[in-house]
Order: C-alpha cells, then structure tokens, then sequence
C-alpha cells in the first residue's frame, strides 16, 4: 500500500448533554467523517488521503473539529456543506479554507473567545 499524503482526523467525540464541555457530536456518528471519506474517494483520492473518525481533539469549544496533516490545519465549526470545499481546496489544490480555520490563539490554550471563562482556569 503506497503512503497516505495526507491524513484527516474528524472528532467524533461524543459526551452527555449535562457534559462542562460539548461535544463535537450528539451520538458518536459524524455525517462530516462520512462525507468527507465519500467526497475524497469521488475526487480520486482514495489512495492518497486517509480519513480518520478520532477521539476527543481538546478543540470542544469550536466543534465540529476537523485537522489535517501534514501542516497541523485545524478547522473549527465544520459543517457537512463545508466537507466539498475542503476536499476541493486543500485536499485536491492544497490551499487551506481560511474561513474555518482555527484561530492559533485558540489552540491548545486555556483561553480564548469560545472557551467560557470557567474552563480558561486549570
């Protein structure tokens, strides 16, 4: 099997309502896992890019949550409708979809606009 160019993690976390954090998704299924697996095989990229369902991402406050690497591209507030213009963009041409990029002030801090203030203090 010839390496993988680029592997996708999708969170698909899944806690209980009452959870101090949410989730990224309501049941442990994620339609934006299964999308993306079945947009990057329509775009012939099976051979190329490894879809990944994953565990909990530490990114709860911007869920869905989506990275890619090489590159440590984090996406947050994914959607399903944005599943073919990050396949398209960054996985057929390479340019990351700025517009639900994760801001690098947000990431793996104990603060930040998304996160309530509860949660900033360890």
């Amino acid at each position: 099997m010839p390496r993988f160019d680029r592997h996708v993690f999708v969170c698909t976390n899944f806690r209980a309502p009452e959870a101090a954090r949410p989730s990224c998704t309501t049941n442990g299924q994620s339609e934006i896992h299964t999308r993306l697996k079945d947009e990057v095989k329509s775009a012939g990229l099976g051979n190329s890019v490894r879809v990944n369902k994953s565990g909990c991402l530490d990114q709860c406050e911007h869920g869905p949550t989506v990275v890619i690497y090489p590159g440590a591209i984090w996406y947050g507030f994914v959607k399903p409708e944005d599943v073919p213009e990050i396949v398209n963009e960054h996985l057929l041409h390479g340019r990351p979809v700025e517009r639900l990029r994760l801001a690098e002030g947000c990431l793996n801090t104990p603060s930040c606009p998304h996160r309530p203030q509860a949660s900033a203090n360890p």
